[in-house]
């Protein structure tokens, strides 16, 4: 998996190269504008044939000395180029300055205006749709909102742009496309989240790119949050760190990017059925067992090598009418619940979907933990401890997995929930990273919190996203009964043997895969009904 990188590991991993003597900063701010030229002529190959115009908006700091980079390498390929400054030229950081002055050799640069009046317009008069506006003014080091800089008039602008363009762009408004140098200004490095002092509608919190180019590795902020949705397109731009020697970081401090497991074993000749484990779904009542259903289809299909679905008397006949290969045996309540658990064979557990709220979902939970066993614990089966979810915590182990929402992870944590959900005001903000670390924390097993940007975190602070973002989005996986369907591709994995921080990280990634195969129409029965053919795609 790709590692994500906060503000402060990228800077200690590019100080590090430069205090060996390996690289200066200067050649990493050229290799770094460099890299921007290239990545955008890759991505529109039509505006490398000919010159065109470009603006670009340097900040006071390092992100605008890579600004004036790109500006230089453009304008000795023919392009006439537009280069402005925020901030004072003699306190510029040194590199920056370098690059600076190297511009104002080829042409002038033009101040930001404080008197109210910008000297940068975003007219299409000016910047045709072969044009091109760089954002190089505050990158990864913005730890204020951008309204408290007076260059936020330039943000305002691009942002009344990006809400014209977005709504006449069917009518083939010609505006200039914009490219963010590392991350949109006004988007925290570390959470992906505006940075915002809560007075700006939140359309101006941060300019929206085009396509975001970052440098070495990517941020957490180019995958969580809204960072996605400001970048655009995120893409990595090499400035020739990748053989560097690494500040050591503490495992507990790393998050890594879920992407194709590789240990997905495939089933051999030579075992059985009890070889890939049994898996134990429990039911809600009569009309209520969709969801375990769901759960129980998604956990045979990715390997489980038994399923039962425990069910009430009252629902009996409703399960059995829907169930083939799936079994079935009756579970009316913890007691006998407990008889069924005295079949050890039975190796990982789901709870949750369609169970129902209350004191006997809660027998049913404990019963259950007592255990050891692994066991995914999801909606109902969290919701029912809303009330006092210490006691919840008290009963987790270490082969627990939790799959809370937002709203059921605020249920169980909420001052946690209340912490993420405060406006960030200042950066490095606190992330969704940093809220599931602290819940897994808590409660001493993995926990799974479910979005866009997936998090998954152990207790000892291993942290993983699943990004259903950029070229993997899947917005399809918003319908009914696709969080059954994760809960039991959980479930199935524990089955077949796999710790609960590997089997959330391989199931979550799955559960995208499948969204993305099938595409537009997806409902929840699609998803486990379409795993074979993602893992013939995977070559198992």
């Amino acid at each position: 998996m790709t590692e994500l990188l906060t503000s402060a590991q990228m800077r200690a991993i590019e100080q590090a190269a430069i205090n060996s003597g390996e690289v200066t900063g200067l050649e990493l701010m050229e290799r770094a504008g460099r890299g921007v030229v290239e990545a955008v002529f890759e991505e529109w190959p039509e505006l490398a044939k000919t010159s065109h115009r470009a603006a670009v908006l340097c900040g006071p700091g390092n992100n605008g000395g890579d600004g004036f980079v790109v500006a230089r390498l453009l304008k000795e390929w023919g392009w006439e180029v537009d280069v402005f400054l925020y901030g004072d030229p003699a306190k510029l950081p040194p590199d920056a300055k370098v690059n600076y002055e190297r511009w104002c050799k080829l042409a002038v640069v033009a101040p930001y205006i404080d008197d109210g009046e910008e000297a940068f317009s975003l007219e299409p008069d000016d910047y045709d749709v072969d044009s091109l506006v760089f954002d190089a003014l505050f990158g990864t080091g913005l730890v204020r909102p951008v309204e408290a800089f007076n260059a936020f008039g330039w943000v305002t602008q691009i942002s009344e742009w990006r809400l014209r363009i977005n709504k006449q762009r069917q009518g083939g408004f010609p505006g200039p496309r914009i490219v963010a140098i590392d991350l949109p200004s006004g988007i925290c490095a570390d959470s992906g989240r505006y940075l915002s002092s809560g007075k700006q509608p939140r359309d101006y919190e941060a300019i929206r790119a085009d396509l975001t180019v970052s440098f070495h590795q990517l941020k957490l902020g180019h995958r969580l949050g809204d960072g996605p949705t400001a970048c655009g397109k995120s893409t990595v731009a090499s400035i020739g760190l990748e053989a560097s020697a690494r500040p050591t970081v503490p495992p507990g401090e790393h998050t890594m990017l879920v992407e194709r497991p590789d240990f997905l074993a495939p089933k051999h000749s030579g075992q059985h059925k009890y070889s890939h484990g049994h898996a134990l779904i429990l039911s809600g009542g009569l009309g209520k067992t969709g969801a375990a259903r769901l759960a129980a289809r998604g956990a045979l299909r990715i390997g489980a090598g038994l399923v039962t679905v425990g069910a009430p008397q009252s629902a009996m006949a409703e399960c059995a009418a829907q169930l083939t290969a799936i079994m079935l045996r009756r579970v009316d309540d913890a007691d006998m619940l407990e008889d069924a658990l005295d079949d050890d064979r039975l190796n990982a557990l789901c709870l949750g979907p369609g169970l129902g709220l209350g004191r006997d979902t809660i027998a049913l939970v404990k019963s259950v933990l007592a255990t050891k066993r692994a066991t995914v614990l999801d909606a109902d089966a969290l919701t029912s401890f809303t009330d006092a979810p210490e006691d919840l915590f008290e009963l987790l182990h270490d082969k627990c997995v939790l799959t809370p929402h937002a709203g059921e992870f605020a249920r169980l944590f909420p001052d946690i929930a209340d912490k993420l959900n405060a406006p960030a005001s200042n950066g490095p903000a606190y992330s969704k990273v940093d809220a599931t670390r602290d819940a897994a924390k808590r409660a001493g097993c993995v926990v799974l919190f479910k979005g866009p940007d997936t998090v998954i975190a152990a207790p000892d602070g291993r942290c993983a996203i699943n990004s259903a973002q950029y070229d993997r989005a899947a917005p399809w996986l918003a319908t009914a009964g696709a969080g059954d369907v994760l809960a039991g591709f959980i479930t199935g994995r524990m089955a077949r043997g796999d710790a609960p921080m590997q089997a959330a990280e391989a199931a979550a990634w799955l559960h995208v895969e499948c969204a993305r195969k099938f595409g537009p129409g997806l409902i929840a029965e699609d998803l486990p009904e379409t795993l074979p053919q993602v893992f013939r795609d995977l070559g198992l």
